[in-house]
């Protein structure tokens, strides 16, 4: 615990998130902030496809969602309209996304090598990841690819991804930055000379959004969401944290507990919101 406080006693707040490796972390982060450090009777965290996690906040179902890719999800933003309200960007950095492979397949350099490549799939994550559709309707059939893409999960995807890196077999997905995989993977992004990624493997800015009226409902924890700040070494760090420990909470405090400094400022804005 960072210092006693009873700002948020009796209080709830409910974070919508998807199984976005840095998703998973910074909500674990905010729950363990606000529970311990705020006295919140409970942070929940409800997990949900991407497109439902927009249309809880919406509805006000839930409070925040702390991994808005924009320009990414410029439409389901939109779609919310002003019954949300996003914040500015917490990642400080440039983000990376886009079809890659390991470093071991040295002669796959262009998504226009990939039908010689050996592999018969490019693994995505979650159904419903706006990404998905550019491939399917824009990049498979702009190279002629016979690859066929494979909705899973982010989990599931980078347990195929382990495996098929031990065994140095092709191997084709989706990658990006900030995460741990950065990190533990030697890989590259492919090159897209026919630009049929679009705007996809741009740069994004990673803001949240919390439901219309939470400042005025829930100053401490808009203050904390609103003041979250973190670098692409710090992301991955806890991201690592929480993988080494096996638990998201548990990972989270660990983490927090060597990161004071980063995280003083947001507890401050918090304290003087409450």
């Amino acid at each position: 615990m960072l210092a006693d406080s009873n700002a948020g006693e009796g209080k709830t707040l409910r974070i919508g998130y998807i199984t976005w490796d840095e998703n998973v972390a910074n909500s674990n982060l905010v729950k363990v902030i606000l529970e311990d450090e705020f006295g919140y009777e409970r942070v929940e965290l409800q997990l949900a496809d991407l497109s439902l996690v927009f249309e809880g906040v919406a509805e006000g179902e839930v409070d925040a969602f702390l991994d808005v890719w924009m320009p990414n999800h410029a439409d389901l933003l939109k779609r919310a309209g002003d019954r949300v309200e996003q914040l500015p960007p917490w990642y400080i950095g440039k983000t990376r996304y886009g079809i890659a492979v390991p470093d071991y397949m040295e002669d796959v350099r262009s998504i226009a090598d990939l039908n010689d490549s050996g592999a018969t799939r490019i693994h995505g994550i979650e159904p419903g990841a706006v990404f998905h559709t550019q491939i399917s309707e824009e990049v498979i059939p702009a190279y002629g690819l016979e690859l066929r893409l494979v909705e899973s999960s982010t989990p599931a995807m980078l347990a195929e991804l382990e495996k098929a890196y031990r065994a140095q077999r092709p191997f084709v997905f989706l990658a990006w930055s900030p995460h741990w995989m950065n990190l533990e993977y030697d890989f590259h992004y492919l090159e897209d000379p026919l630009d049929a990624q679009g705007h996809f493997d741009e740069p994004s800015k990673l803001s949240s959004i919390v439901r219309a009226g939470l400042a005025e409902d829930d100053p401490v924890a808009y203050a904390l969401i609103s003041n979250m700040r973190l670098t692409e070494d710090q992301v991955n760090q806890l991201e690592l944290a929480i993988r080494k420990a096996g638990d998201p909470e548990e990972g989270a405090r660990s983490w927090l507990g060597d990161n004071r400094d980063v995280v003083r400022p947001w507890i401050d804005a918090a304290h003087a919101a409450g």
